[in-house]
């Protein structure tokens, strides 16, 4: 319940203005009135206590001390303490310095925008100065300096790269020389990549500065080791066929060698293929490789001789088909090849594919007319049984001629003798001397017989010449050269058992064509050198 104050707490006692001052106060009514007052707090008090029936905690004597102590300490602060500055006072202004930790020190996006606007003007400026076109590099991020940019085209010119080099491909400039460049030349040298071939190889696939080493490069070279190409030849591959380091596994390379697996090349020999023609692997095998082969089978030749020719000169394959390949089986029949013929010609001659040929045909056809007195119907016939012909030079054709002709033989001899044997232009002269010698003074026979088999000339003089001229000189028969040399040597050991030779069987002999004769030696006498089909025996 509200506690009424007493009368005397309630107001202070009005002086009357007639009363004297306190000065002049009774004692009495002092004491009167402390009295009172006392009367009044107790009769509080005992109201408070009925209403709280337990009294409140009331400070201590030590706290109350402690509290007066503390009240007397801080008046004694405030009174000497200077007097406190008008509010109203102006401040100084603060300084307009900015402090470090300030986040206004920092420059706002506009200048950062700005700054590096002027830097990459700075870099263009120095490509441009390169004869780098800026706009090439548009979208890339490049150095924030010149310096870094300067150190870039200086490493690429230590490999070799020219400024035309750059600015064919502007984007080598944008590879880090730590982080890009030194790590794919380092791995590069390591496989036994030649310095010397780094600005070619750099030139025809400057992608594998982008390149890594784990994820890009070292997947192909463990796919070539595992193709049987051996660890020395790696380099010279890559070397060869940069564009290689671009491939995927499972695209183009495994395709096209799962196509020549399939059509019969041996399993063994594809490293030998890679190594060889690398290119092989980046040819598709639907656009490229299948109409190739598909294109040989259909001039005569069977699919495994196709693959055949494929082990022997893989190269082959980078001959275009519409462009080079088609048009110069044309050309051949054109100048006198029957069709049936091609397929041999391929097989002995598969470069004759990729030649400029028809202009070869035009010169080697009047040289031969010219020289030989060789028809145009049996310039045919000359490249039937010796393609190589088509690339004969017109000095070893000439000298041949010539050594011919001093031998005795009229011209018109020396032109049947041609286009029976074309290889009489393309053997070593010192072989043909030695057989004419031994053939005009121990077997002392007609020239007409070298006429009717100048493939006499092909035969190596000690390995079969001699030994079976002085078989048959013991036995006492008299045969043609033919019967005598174009045989095997089981075959001529089986006629050294006959007592005579039957009137029919040197017939035979002597009217068999002169293409099987010719095969005949190929396959035993060419084998020792007597006569190449290289390309490197030939004159030009």
């Amino acid at each position: 319940m509200p506690l009424k104050k007493p009368a005397l707490l309630a107001s202070k006692p009005q002086p009357s203005s007639a009363a004297p001052s306190h000065r002049s106060r009774s004692p009495d009514l002092s004491r009167s009135a402390v009295a009172s007052y006392h009367s009044q707090v107790q009769m509080m008090k005992s109201l408070l206590f009925s209403v709280h029936p337990t009294p409140p905690l009331l400070p201590t004597p030590r706290l109350r001390r402690l509290l007066r102590f503390r009240a007397s300490s801080s008046a004694s602060a405030s009174a000497s303490a200077p007097p406190r500055a008008d509010r109203r006072s102006p401040r100084p202004a603060p300084s307009r310095r900015p402090s470090s930790s300030s986040l206004y020190a920092r420059p706002s996006l506009l200048e950062m925008e700005r700054e590096r606007a002027a830097r990459r003007a700075d870099v263009d400026a120095f490509l441009t100065s390169l004869g780098v076109d800026p706009g090439e590099l548009a979208g890339l991020e490049l150095p924030v300096t010149v310096d870094v940019m300067r150190e870039r085209a200086e490493f690429l010119g230590s490999l070799g790269l020219t400024r035309e080099d750059l600015a064919a491909y502007p984007l080598a400039l944008g590879c880090s020389v730590r982080k890009n460049m030194v790590p794919v030349l380092d791995y590069l040298g390591k496989l036994g990549v030649r310095r010397d071939a780094l600005p070619d190889l750099l030139r025809r696939y400057p992608q594998v500065l982008h390149a890594s080493v784990v994820v890009d490069l070292a997947p192909v070279v463990k796919y070539l080791q595992g193709m049987d190409v051996r660890p020395a030849d790696v380099p010279r591959v890559l070397e060869r066929y940069p564009e290689l380091l671009g491939f995927k596994l499972e695209g183009t390379m495994s395709t096209s060698v799962a196509y020549l697996v399939g059509i019969g090349v041996g399993r063994r020999q594809i490293g030998s293929v890679i190594t060889r023609f690398p290119e092989v692997l980046g040819m598709r095998v639907g656009k490229i490789i299948k109409p190739f082969v598909e294109h040989l089978e259909g001039i005569g030749l069977q699919r495994l001789a196709v693959a055949r020719i494929i082990e022997k000169k893989p190269y082959v394959l980078g001959f275009g088909l519409e462009e080079k390949v088609k048009p110069n089986t044309e050309a051949l029949m054109d100048f006198g090849v029957r069709k049936e013929a091609l397929a041999s010609i391929v097989m002995q001659y598969p470069d004759v594919l990729g030649l400029e040929l028809r202009d070869k045909l035009v010169a080697q056809q009047s040289l031969f007319e010219s020289s030989i007195l060789v028809s145009r119907e049996d310039f045919g016939r000359v490249v039937e049984r010796m393609p190589q012909a088509i690339s004969l030079g017109r000095a070893a054709v000439q000298k041949h001629v010539n050594f011919l002709t001093a031998c005795g033989f009229m011209l018109s001899q020396v032109s049947k003798m041609v286009v029976a044997c074309p290889q009489l232009l393309a053997l070593n002269m010192d072989i043909m001397r030695m057989n004419f010698e031994y053939f005009k003074n121990e077997m002392e026979r007609d020239l007409e017989e070298l006429v009717e088999f100048p493939a006499f000339f092909t035969y190596g003089l000690e390995s079969t010449v001699r030994p079976r001229h002085e078989m048959v000189s013991q036995k006492g028969f008299t045969c043609s050269l033919a019967w005598l040399l174009n045989c095997s040597d089981a075959k001529f050991d089986e006629r050294m058992k006959y007592d005579t030779i039957g009137v029919e069987e040197m017939e035979r002999e002597d009217s068999s064509d002169m293409n099987a004769s010719m095969e005949e030696v190929e396959s035993e006498e060419y084998e020792d050198s007597d006569y190449d089909d290289s390309d490197d025996e030939f004159v030009r």
